[in-house]
């Protein structure tokens, strides 16, 4: 079987500012899909890098007081120091300062211009210098750029155009022709939507009077080239056009990962620049949408801006990588809290994972010498487990696949459930008290070992460190071929098994895992550690704090779903005044599904905004082997009951 290649993008970051939360989920998406590749046994090449020039480099260089070539270099070190610290490896990191790229910008440029694609003319529009481009009547709101809030500026001015619109009803026809072309589908018809309307040529240059800072054009050295036509092009400069070896089947394979604000210039701008060349265009633009900070977008001016390196300082590589990829949506915003963040890394990755991992080699330590058990003949609830985590495998590939990183993982997370639960039903600490079960105990350890490969080999690409951290405590080589090594059984009995530390340790509420208390000494010290008359009773709550919690049934009168999540449900139920809940059940219950419902909630809780809707209450549900399930009475009962 021939190897197939993969050639995957990251937009090349505008070096105006440093690297932020947005920079870095495009790129662990584009390091994840690169490791998940060639673990598929495919040959890869993944590029990111940094645009250069402009209107706004020379602004901000000012600001720092150097020049646009100083204030450049020192922004891009920022973007190549930040990558290893969330273990991206790109195979090739470009500038559009590189000598190379500017002479396959000018290279490319001519071509069009020779054959009549590029001509010059006056132009009288209305300038964003935000996004260094001539705005439309159309695209303004209430008379202002969307983005960046301001009014455009009225200029006239002379300058060249690329004739775009001559290579508008081919791009519909492509589009239309290839709906996997872009994805999601929402913005492959927001783009079909946008061509509806006649497509204006594109301006392409800036005259040197107001701007020097931009590779020359190769026919007038008075005009600088303007920056999408120069940017976009690194993604052929970074395979080498025209000539380079493998230049062709690497642009065959090519797939660009970008957010949705630079949708519009990849998918109309870059095709049709494309087809001016002769070329086909790139194979697939996946389209991810906006990491907001709560409820507001990251912003510089709000003081709200999240940094890939104080989050990995905080939290951890691989943590970090979990999250941003279980909690998006791809192509739909996501909210970014530190609270959600703990929350993943205490639930998901310390308690589920960590523990079942810890738990599970722990006995094995204890009970066969850390050595891997013989399986004997499996019982019906051993082969449940290995079923989940053989159909676990599957399901991961196919949303891998489809860039449904958060399902990829809620599959391989219901197997960690499962294992979880497999373990408390069969109790392997009383097995091991009588030896006439041993054979059963060594087939449980050999399941449950067995499992976690699994679950090891599918996280490689989301948690490298991790990944290999359970490899090698299972005494297993690295991970290659996730074809050949996701069949059941190759866990080779008497293999040697490590006790590794936690793999992730638990965080307190609000407090950063870095942070540690100071000693202290004397009376006070000794007090506060005396405190607890009975170290058996730390957690418990007393009678009285239960009583303060207000449990009532509540009965679902509406129910809706909350755009641009694919968790939340809108919930108004009586218990017994009418009030809003928002509840995380969108995956497991329809709305129409939900009204008549009688469930039980926390009426008492203080409220809190979720997607911008205030939410009073909580409704109580069971998480199990990854379904759930809404507690709930046995007979109809009058909304508002209290539970005692």
């Amino acid at each position: 079987m021939a190897t197939m290649h993969t050639y995957i993008t990251t937009p090349i970051f505008y070096v105006n500012a440093q690297p932020h939360l947005g920079h870095a989920f495009t790129t662990i998406v584009a390091d994840t899909y690169c490791r998940y590749r060639r673990l598929c046994g495919d040959s890869v090449v993944f590029q990111t890098g940094t645009d250069e020039h402009g209107d706004k480099i020379v602004q901000a260089a000012q600001g720092a007081g150097v020049s646009p070539g100083e204030y450049v270099d020192r922004i891009s070190a920022m973007f190549r120091a930040t990558w290893p610290l969330l273990a991206i490896q790109p195979d090739n990191f470009i500038r559009t300062t590189d000598p190379v790229h500017i002479r396959t910008v000018q290279r490319i440029l001519q071509q069009v211009y020779e054959q009549d694609d590029i001509y010059f003319s006056d132009y009288s529009g209305l300038y964003c210098k935000g996004c260094e481009r001539f705005l439309t009547d159309k695209e303004l709101v209430d008379g202002r750029c969307p983005d960046h809030l301001v009014a455009p500026e009225a200029i006239t001015e002379q300058n060249y155009f690329f004739r775009m619109g001559k290579y508008q009803q081919w791009l519909i026809d492509h589009i239309t022709g290839n709906p996997e072309f872009i994805t999601p589908e929402r913005y492959r018809n927001e783009v079909l939507s946008f061509l509806k309307e006649p497509l204006e040529d594109l301006c392409i240059s800036r005259p040197t009077s107001r701007l020097t800072w931009g590779i020359p054009l190769p026919f007038d050295d008075r005009f600088v080239t303007y920056v999408w036509f120069d940017a976009l092009i690194n993604y052929l400069t970074g395979i080498g056009y025209p000539d380079q070896e493998n230049f062709s089947r690497s642009w065959a394979a090519a797939e660009h990962i970008i957010a949705k604000d630079i949708l519009k210039p990849h998918a109309i701008y870059w095709p049709t620049m494309l087809r001016s060349m002769g070329l086909a265009p790139y194979k697939k633009l996946h389209v991810h949408g906006y990491w907001n900070v709560g409820e507001t977008k990251m912003s510089k001016s709000l003081g709200n801006v999240v940094r890939p390196a104080e989050m990995v300082a905080e939290y951890g590589t691989d943590t970090v990588r979990y999250f941003l990829l279980r909690d998006m949506s791809f192509g739909l915003d996501a909210a970014y809290s530190a609270e959600a963040l703990r929350m993943r890394q205490n639930s998901d990755l310390a308690n589920d994972l960590g523990n079942l991992f810890s738990r599970s080699l722990t006995m094995v330590a204890k009970f066969t010498a850390s050595r891997v058990p013989s399986a004997g003949e499996p019982e019906e609830i051993d082969r449940q487990l290995r079923d989940a985590a053989v159909a676990m495998v599957a399901a991961y590939r196919r949303e891998m696949d489809n860039f449904a990183f958060h399902r990829a993982l809620a599959a391989v997370w219901e197997v960690i459930s499962r294992a979880n639960k497999y373990i408390v039903e069969n109790a392997p600490w009383d097995l091991a008290k009588d030896p006439a079960k041993s054979a059963r105990l060594d087939t449980v350890f050999y399941y449950l070992l067995e499992t976690l490969r699994l679950i090891a080999l599918t996280l490689e690409p989301v948690m490298p460190d991790t990944a290999a951290k359970m490899r090698h405590a299972l005494g297993q080589a690295a991970a290659q071929d996730l074809t050949g090594q996701a069949a059941w059984g190759q866990l080779a009995p008497g293999t040697t098994i490590t006790l590794p530390p936690p793999l992730f340790p638990r965080l307190d509420s609000g407090k950063p895992k870095t942070t540690s208390a100071p000693a202290q000494t004397g009376g006070k010290a000794q007090k506060n550690m005396t405190s607890t008359e009975n170290p058996d009773d730390e957690g418990l709550i007393s009678f009285d704090d239960f009583k303060k919690i207000d449990l009532r049934v509540a009965e679902v009168v509406a129910a809706e779903k909350i755009k641009k999540s694919d968790r939340l449900l809108k919930l108004t139920v009586k218990a017994p005044e009418e009030r809003i809940i928002v509840a995380g059940i969108a995956e497991f219950y329809e709305p129409e599904a939900m009204v008549g419902k009688q469930v039980i909630i926390a009426a008492n809780l203080k409220p809190t905004k979720l997607m911008g809707i205030a939410s009073h209450g909580m409704v109580l549900a069971i998480k199990d082997q990854g379904s759930l399930f809404l507690s709930a009475v046995s007979a109809k009962v009058t909304p508002g009951s209290k539970v005692s």
